[in-house]
């Protein structure tokens, strides 16, 4: 029976694409969306939009041909379509969803921290203009989530940027100002990340080996700002799980300093 009906199916299909009636190639289309066959649906309706540009079936197709790749899990597809839409019918039927679904699309795509975030860039851009266009949409939450969610991805590549720069100390050059550098650009463009307490902790572990493997000459000035780090980090976390290694930093800093 199952067999049956694919074979009468698949028998339609070839029948529509060879078919010149396109409102019967529209309404197998919306059928074939509605029973989860995806491809069908989208392979039809790329040829459709291009021919009822102009008409009142143009609105409509051309959000269903980017639903149709976004349900497929094609998520560069759908946007490239969404975005289509939306820019061709800004106050259209469909703007909001078609407007929210191509930033949630590059969200779900979205890369690991390691690899390339231009991605993640382009999901928290669509999202962030979802909510500029429609501040009282029922998907604002999930859209201020996703963008928290993206940003701090954002933000571990930097922290895993400056712990690499950390590691490499004095090789070829002062890459402790560099993990400074690297972690305070990421605190100041993300100021509410997760990550702020990693970040500020490790400005305080740079500042310190930079310190204590600095020439005799520029030591005194770096231990102070080692001691200014520190008050820094314990007055946003006295109750920190790193306390006890910043304390311990700050003893041998105070001694430095207090001692001379």
């Amino acid at each position: 029976m199952g067999a049956t009906l694919m074979l009468t199916s698949c028998g339609e299909y070839n029948k529509v694409l060879k078919s010149n009636d396109y409102n019967y190639k529209y309404e197998y289309a919306k059928r074939s969306f509605e029973e989860k066959r995806y491809t069908q649906a989208y392979t039809i309706l790329e040829d459709l939009v291009t021919v009822f540009k102009g008409t009142d079936k143009a609105e409509e197709s051309l959000y269903l041909l980017g639903l149709s790749y976004y349900e497929n899990k094609d998520y560069a597809n759908s946007g490239s379509y969404f975005k289509n839409y939306y820019q061709h019918y800004p106050k259209g039927q469909y703007a909001e969803l078609a407007r929210f679904y191509t930033g949630y699309g590059y969200y779900i795509d979205s890369p690991d921290p390691q690899l390339d975030q231009s991605e993640t860039v382009k999901a928290i851009e669509e999202l962030q203009a979802f909510l500029d266009f429609f501040p009282k949409s029922d998907k604002v939450s999930i859209a201020q989530n996703c963008i928290f969610e993206l940003q701090d991805k954002l933000v571990l590549k930097e922290l895993e940027n400056a712990q690499l720069y950390y590691n490499l100390g004095n090789y070829m050059g002062n890459n402790y100002e560099s993990a400074v550098i690297t972690a305070k650009n990421a605190i100041k463009e993300y100021p509410y990340t997760k990550y702020k307490e990693q970040l500020e902790m490790l400005v305080l572990k740079s500042r310190y080996r930079e310190a204590v493997e600095s020439v005799e000459e520029k030591k005194e000035e770096r231990m102070r700002t080692v001691i200014d780090e520190y008050y820094a980090f314990i007055n946003d976390y006295p109750d920190s799980n790193d306390r006890k290694e910043a304390d311990n930093i700050f003893k041998v800093a105070n001694k430095f300093i207090n001692g001379k």
